[in-house]
């Protein structure tokens, strides 16, 4: 089932699936004004200028903690960004919680392939490097939340994404096996799990993925929309 990384084009259909495994910021949900807004109150705060959203959004999807040391490494030496990083994480999330969702927009689709995997029977988890806590805030502020039967966050595990963890724990929580699970999300990390995990993946080419092109990570195949995954499925 695995394909090139370089022919990682039209998907595959997929056979077998009892599960989808959906990212969460730029899978689902467009939620780069909610990070440039919360990053640069944080920086405001340090007395750091503003930086522009796109790069914020290139340091978008290995956490909170990332995010953070990233930003800070626009303005400081490696060295120096330990000694701002717990007050530039504690304000960061602060504003975040406050910002979380209310600039967010749900991509195209969204809601009509969550609404089509649900009829087609499959079971559906969220796994997202964002906390837990702002994860289910979101899901819930956008009327997604009751699709997921299982919801986890960056910090629910010792490891996220692109470590396997978390999708092997909701493929033991639906007890599937891997091959069972179809993976989606907007970036390599998605991907990246979903091979050491052994599931199949899909990714969206409108998310974030770092700043680089989605067609060079090594997935089963480029789904325009959660509708069109859906379409690319079958139990």
């Amino acid at each position: 089932m695995k394909m090139a990384a370089t022919a990682a084009t039209a998907p595959m259909a997929l056979s077998g699936i009892g599960a989808a495994i959906i990212d969460l910021d730029g899978t689902m949900l467009d939620t780069a004004p909610d990070f440039h807004a919360a990053v640069n109150r944080m920086r405001a705060e340090l007395d750091l200028a503003p930086l522009p959203q796109q790069t914020i959004v290139d340091f978008v999807g290995k956490g909170s903690e990332n995010l953070i040391r990233r930003v800070l490494g626009v303005d400081y030496p490696a060295a120096e960004v330990e000694q701002h990083f717990e007050a530039a994480l504690d304000s960061y999330q602060r504003h975040y919680a406050v910002v979380n969702g209310s600039l967010a927009t749900v991509y195209p689709g969204v809601v009509e392939g969550l609404q089509a995997m649900r009829k087609q029977g499959l079971r559906l988890a969220c796994v997202t490097n964002k906390p837990l806590e702002f994860a289910v805030a979101l899901l819930e502020k956008a009327g997604l939340r009751d699709y997921f039967e299982v919801v986890y966050g960056g910090d629910s595990f010792p490891k996220k994404k692109p470590d396997p963890m978390p999708l092997l724990a909701v493929c033991a929580d639906f007890q599937l096996q891997p091959a069972q699970v179809l993976a989606i999300g907007d970036s390599s990390n998605d991907a990246q799990a979903a091979r050491a995990a052994g599931c199949p993946v899909f990714n969206v080419p409108y998310g974030y993925n770092h700043g680089e092109p989605i067609q060079n990570v090594d997935s089963d195949g480029i789904v325009t929309s959660l509708l069109v995954a859906a379409q690319n499925i079958s139990l």
